[in-house]
């Protein structure tokens, strides 16, 4: 018969530990600071654009008046519905990603390769547009599915 014997932790596996809980607590604190910076940006875009800065803190909702901002049809939201289909979903997903990105540098009048920074390096390039002296020129048409959102 086989006996099973409890041992007490030693100090490598404390130690190990310690480092474990540590190097994730400075992880988050680093996250979190950076994805506050990406808030307030997104706040000071929305309103560079006109609308009020509180419509960047809830989900989904942030991404309706992005659309609208960009002058993109807000019900191309939808799409996100299709992200289950395995090849059609992830095709959707990068369209997705890039299309609001270009039309962003293009609201804000900004080059061809500040462009191509938003769609590689969105937290960075968002942050430059929110914080630097970018002017919102909008989109030069009028979104047929314009409402009060």
């Amino acid at each position: 018969m086989e006996y099973l014997s409890y041992s007490a932790p030693t100090t490598g596996s404390i130690a190990s530990i310690a480092t474990l809980v540590s190097l994730l607590a400075t992880y988050s604190i680093v996250f979190i600071a950076i994805y506050v910076l990406i808030i307030i940006a997104q706040w000071r875009i929305f309103t560079k654009a006109g609308e009020k800065g509180w419509k960047s803190l809830i989900p989904i909702y942030n991404l309706v008046i992005l659309f609208k901002i960009v002058g993109l049809s807000p019900w191309l939201l939808l799409l996100y519905l299709l992200l289950w289909i395995p090849v059609v979903g992830w095709i959707i997903s990068i369209v997705l990603a890039i299309l609001p990105m270009v039309k962003l540098g293009q609201a804000f009048g900004k080059s061809t390769g500040f462009i191509i920074g938003l769609i590689f390096l969105t937290p960075i390039f968002e942050m430059i547009l929110g914080f630097g002296s970018a002017q919102y020129v909008g989109t030069g048409t009028t979104n047929p599915t314009d409402t009060n959102i």
